[in-house]
């Protein structure tokens, strides 16, 4: 397996980055998550420009020009040999000596990996839907920043785990969902498809906006606006979607059972639909 790192192809094993990388001491950088269907890159563009905001945001420059990025990805699909899979990239404000405030004159660090995923685990689960805990959201003010910084989301996903769940559900002060630790989150009420309007409060997701996208084409109802436990024991259906899981149904959250309990027919709609609006690259 191969990892690209600040300019070099290095074998996955010996892929390394220095002790004073500000990624590591501060969580100072910027991710995004690009999956791999049959040798395609997913919604290049869309996770490309949401790199580039994110960027932006907390102001850092990229290391290389913007054509590079894809020329780099594909290298990594071709030398892994990757038909189905993901690609992870990551973007540090560089190697300085510790200091809160920003360094001068250092280059950003980037670190590309990727690896193969079978399609076939996506689909199995999907048939079986996934499990999901409610948790309070720790997360900072800019959640719509996809920067490292995400310890509360790990401990998210770890206390859904120890529970026995896929996926944890974030819940803020007011007793809304904000989003999954690492997705975004749907609920379907009587044909009506609601999901958390993107503000400052989630991650707008590439792969949600795609099924926003495949859903009005579809001339589905959907409504962005915020729910609760309340409307969640109402639902007859409910999913996540993200770079990694698509569009995935969800069965249960906590003790309440999403409809009979089983995967429903909107999912493999939703699912459908998505997968036809996909842009691949």
């Amino acid at each position: 397996m191969f990892s690209y790192v600040n300019g070099s192809y290095i074998d996955y094993k010996d892929a390394k980055v220095h002790i004073e990388d500000r990624g590591y001491q501060f969580a100072d950088g910027v991710y995004e998550v690009f999956a791999v269907i049959n040798k395609k890159i997913v919604d290049y563009d869309g996770h490309l420009n949401r790199l580039y905001r994110s960027l932006n945001e907390i102001s850092l420059k990229s290391p290389i020009v913007k054509d590079a990025y894809l020329f780099h990805c594909r290298n990594l699909i071709r030398k892994n040999k990757i038909k189905d899979g993901l690609i992870y990239l990551q973007i540090s404000r560089g190697v300085a000596q510790r200091d809160f405030k920003f360094p001068i004159n250092i280059k950003p660090s980037l670190v590309i990996t990727a690896k193969n995923v079978s399609m076939e685990s996506y689909n199995s689960k999907f048939n079986t839907g996934i499990k999901v805990k409610t948790t309070e959201d720790l997360r900072w003010k800019r959640v719509d920043i996809k920067t490292l910084n995400l310890l509360p989301p790990v401990l998210a996903k770890q206390k859904a785990v120890n529970n026995g769940c896929d996926e944890a559900w974030m819940v803020d002060d007011d007793g809304y969902i904000t989003e999954g630790s690492s997705s975004n989150a749907w609920i379907l009420i009587n044909d009506k498809l609601i999901t958390t309007p993107a503000t400052t409060s989630i991650l707008k997701g590439i792969t949600r906006t795609s099924l926003i996208k495949a859903l009005k084409k579809k001339k589905i109802k959907l409504i962005e606006k915020k729910f609760g436990k309340k409307d969640i024991k109402n639902a007859n259906e409910a999913y996540i979607t993200s770079a990694t899981q698509f569009v995935m149904p969800v069965v249960k959250v906590d003790n309440i059972k999403i409809g009979n309990g089983k995967v429903g027919k909107y999912a493999y709609i939703f699912k459908d639909a998505y997968m036809e609006a996909i842009q691949l690259k």
